[in-house]
């Protein structure tokens, strides 16, 4: 069976709005306002502001096939479309590999299991006619995370999009995730804009190595001030400072003084907690795809350290 776009929506997980476009849904993570300024700031933001960042269709059912149709109306680095049974990714559809318009089937084994399919990560897509041969239970999230970073957080760097720190994060921790996450970026106030409706439980950032050449901390100071102006002083902040970056190695003092600075601020807040960044990815390059974007191997161990540090400190 066919199910409607708003039957779709409840197994569509990572979006803050919905809207489609000649029968197609397109899942939003940034909110108009957010995503105008941005077509105002810089190009290069706004064709990632609009990715669709491994947003991933979840569902638990006896089902023997899924399908649906994709349109791929943009592309930055072609990583994947992604099947995973019961924590195990059993299929992988590399976009290189696939039209920009087309239809996805997935096969799945016999019996009741938990399903997720991954979309692709560093290009805009859309879905319709999500068609399904049985039915199927809506899981259940612990809480809900916005996470806010650069293009190591949209997932830029391993090149699948099952395999970002931030999939593997959530499929470890079970957020419901908004991942703001956009390739480039910076500690930006202007980008802070109330998205009427959304209430995160708990809010991650992740920024910083775009700017460490900075020759103050002042944009780092009024992005909390103004994250917190919105978001209030009482809501579980998690930063995660720079990780490595072996790509100017001759900088590398004036990096770390940047890291220890961003800890600083982001430390004397009360409602914040610091994790640092530098301890979570090997300070080699066989974890990294260009010396500055982890690649599977170095996301595996980010995240799984992350999730060791949230759980330590009790984020």
């Amino acid at each position: 069976m066919i199910i409607s776009n708003d039957e779709l929506k409840k197994i569509y997980f990572g979006a803050y709005e919905f809207e489609e476009k000649n029968g197609y849904l397109k899942a939003n993570q940034y909110s108009k306002p957010q995503m105008e300024y941005f077509k105002k700031a810089m190009d290069f933001w706004y064709e990632r502001c609009d990715a669709t960042t491994a947003k991933t269709l979840e569902f638990i059912t006896d089902a023997s096939q899924v399908s649906f149709d994709y349109k791929i109306i943009w592309k930055g680095s072609e990583d994947s479309f992604e099947l995973m049974i019961d924590g195990l990714i059993t299929e992988i559809k590399y976009v290189k590999d696939l039209e920009d318009e087309g239809t996805l089937k997935f096969t799945l084994p016999e019996g009741k299991h938990n399903v997720v399919i991954y979309l692709a990560c560093d290009a805009t897509v859309l879905i319709r006619n999500f068609s399904i041969d049985s039915t199927y239970e809506i899981p259940t999230k612990t809480c809900k995370v916005l996470w806010l970073g650069d293009s190591i957080t949209q997932g830029f760097g391993p090149l699948r999009s099952a395999e970002t720190y931030v999939s593997i994060s959530n499929r470890l921790l079970n957020y419901d995730t908004v991942n703001q996450g956009i390739g480039g970026y910076v500690y930006d106030k202007n980008s802070l804009i109330k998205m009427p409706g959304y209430d995160p439980d708990k809010i991650i950032v992740a920024m910083g190595t775009n700017q460490y050449g900075t020759p103050t901390m002042k944009d780092v100071e009024e992005y909390y001030e103004t994250l917190m102006s919105i978001y209030g002083n009482d809501i579980p902040v998690l930063c995660i400072s720079p990780i490595w970056r072996g790509d100017h190695l001759d900088e590398y003092p004036v990096f770390l003084r940047f890291c220890e600075n961003v800890k600083k601020i982001a430390g004397s807040y009360k409602n914040v907690k610091v994790v640092d960044g530098l301890k979570l990815v090997p300070h080699l390059s066989e974890y990294y795809l260009d010396d500055l974007h982890p690649n599977c191997l170095g996301t595996e161990v980010y995240a799984r350290g992350l999730v060791d540090e949230i759980r330590r400190i009790g984020f």
